[in-house]
């Protein structure tokens, strides 16, 4: 199982570690932290020593209720981005959008994967731009939009996974056709699923290999934690680094996170225990 980023062949057979570098003031753990120039390269080269395989660079929070912004915006965001591709001209980086006008801005400046949340459904040309990118494709499980999506989420009688099963199958089969081959699965902890559904997921994670795609998982920090530890963001750390030894027992090959090391950690446990 493997990606090609800029030429290299990534294995994922052992799972690989994507750092989280939000250059937003409002994300829900980070925001505003590393939405200067200094910050962002620091908090990069950071991770990169902590053991990060991936940095995946966001400019639009997705929390609930986070405030819309233009592309514009996000682009003016993301103008760090050709000095972070620069100083760390061999880290893989990751462009967290939904906007293939955005996709496109960072591939051309170093990027090598898109990381989109709604899987193309807030883009139609999303999927053409990765095609004509040739670049690998990370498709997010969402249910409503980032504005809707924690409103009473519900399910049909086949439940959380048989459902994010059959929507990432037709993202696959659209991408495939368009010769997108290098296809990530994320199912889409917290975005329109009750703290219920999301454990449901976890536990039936491995249903998602039926797609003969990676998988990522991004929990770090989030409310399906929080909830039930009654803890806060700050304090959740220790039940992250537990989720994501669920999610690697189930076949997690990516863990997105905010902490890197402890991650780092969690994958070496889990490989060791794997031997």
């Amino acid at each position: 199982m493997t990606i090609n980023c800029k030429g290299y062949l990534i294995d994922l057979s052992k799972p690989k570690v994507m750092g989280i570098l939000n250059v937003t003031p409002d994300s829900f753990f980070d925001g505003g932290q590393h939405n200067s120039t200094k910050s962002a390269l620091s908090q990069t080269e950071k991770m990169l020593e902590d053991g990060a395989d991936l940095i995946d660079i966001g400019a639009y929070s997705s929390r609930p209720g986070a405030k819309a912004i233009s592309e514009e915006e996000e682009l003016k965001r993301l103008s760090i981005l050709p000095e972070i591709t620069k100083r760390f001209p061999e880290a893989l980086i990751s462009i967290d959008t939904f906007r293939s006008a955005v996709a496109r801005f960072a591939v051309e400046n170093g990027a090598c994967l898109i990381n989109d949340i709604s899987a193309g459904n807030l883009d139609e040309k999303m999927f053409e731009t990765a095609a004509e990118l040739q670049v690998p494709y990370i498709a997010m499980h969402m249910h409503g939009t980032p504005d809707t999506m924690q409103n009473k989420p519900t399910y049909d009688e086949l439940g959380v996974t048989i459902n994010v099963v059959k929507s990432l199958s037709g993202v696959v089969l659209k991408l495939n056709q368009l010769g997108v081959n290098d296809v990530i699965l994320d199912p889409g902890f917290g975005f329109g699923k009750t703290v219920k559904d999301n454990y449901q997921l976890l536990r039936e994670l491995d249903q998602l290999s039926i797609l003969e795609c990676p998988i990522l998982v991004g929990v770090s920090r989030k409310s399906m934690i929080n909830n039930v530890l009654d803890i806060n963001q700050q304090e959740a750390l220790n039940g992250t680094t537990a989720v994501h030894m669920l999610a690697l027992q189930n076949g997690a090959n990516i863990l997105r996170v905010h902490d890197v090391l402890e991650a780092k950690q969690a994958v070496d446990i889990f490989s060791a225990y794997q031997a």
